[in-house]
């Protein structure tokens, strides 16, 4: 676990409840630089529900979320646009907005921010994350002129353009064939190494999280390259209804005999 000074994110026995059903129940964890959770479990189980509580989308019950140290739960929405500024976000599908241009999309977290950058520096900087996931040339493109898996790329784009420490995805490959998945994924994981960024990744794919633990980005060669067992710190939870059921690493994800955690244990390609 990180060291507090270093603690990104911390829940501290988070609870929240809609009616009688658990939407989270006595979530405790943190995260720090460079680290990363991925997070599994069925439909419903709350994996969305607690990316969401990061960011003050909705508020908990009982106990503490922590977000650079501040506690979210005490704070009102203007008090949270600073640390939402600090957090990139991957909403499901990408969410962009249709009206606006590839540029416009990417550039938003930019103009819309309590400390607004000027147009030229919000375009300079847009290019160079649509750059950094090889789609500058869709500047001036509208989402609807792209395919399913370059939306989600310029998605990614727009949550990396603040060049934040952590990094919120929510579900990047669903939808997705194997092919373009693994290139969604593999642009996470560069910019995990490149910018030392945190990250929780919700996803369907176990896949997703094996590329996460078994690979590391070469700036050098720009290429992915297998690294030693344990060599980057990546986790994986498996949530079932509102509980992490599991905490630990893709080898002891693989060797549990634990019937509901082992199905999240798979081989799709």
């Amino acid at each position: 676990m990180p060291d507090n000074e270093d603690t990104l994110i911390e829940f501290d026995d988070v609870s929240l409840r809609y009616e009688a059903v658990w939407a989270l129940k006595d979530i405790s964890l943190k995260l720090g630089p460079g680290e990363t959770y991925i997070i599994l479990g069925a439909a419903s189980s709350g994996k969305t529900t607690l990316l969401k509580s990061v960011m003050g989308l909705v508020s908990v019950d009982q106990g503490e979320i922590r977000l650079f140290g501040e506690n979210v739960s005490a704070l009102g929405e203007h008090q949270l646009y600073p640390l939402r500024s600090r957090t990139g976000f991957l909403f499901q599908e990408g969410g962009l907005f249709d009206s606006l241009s590839v540029g416009e999309n990417v550039a938003y977290p930019l103009v819309n921010q309590q400390s607004a950058v000027s147009a030229d520096t919000a375009e300079t900087r847009a290019r160079e994350a649509l750059r950094f996931v090889e789609l500058e040339h869709t500047f001036d493109k509208f989402p609807s002129e792209l395919s399913g898996g370059m939306r989600r790329r310029v998605g990614i784009a727009r949550a990396i353009v603040t060049e934040p420490p952590l990094v919120l995805y929510d579900s990047p490959t669903a939808g997705l064939d194997p092919i373009t998945a693994n290139t969604i994924m593999a642009l996470i994981l560069k910019e995990r190494d490149v910018r030392n960024s945190a990250s929780l990744i919700v996803t369907h794919r176990y896949q997703d999280g094996e590329l996460m633990a078994n690979f590391s980005y070469d700036p050098q060669s720009e290429e992915l390259v297998p690294v030693h067992q344990g060599a980057h710190r990546t986790r994986f939870l498996v949530m079932k209804q509102g509980e992490i059921v599991f905490c630990g690493t893709r080898q002891d994800l693989e060797s549990s005999s634990d019937d509901y955690v082992k199905r999240f244990v798979k081989h799709e390609e």
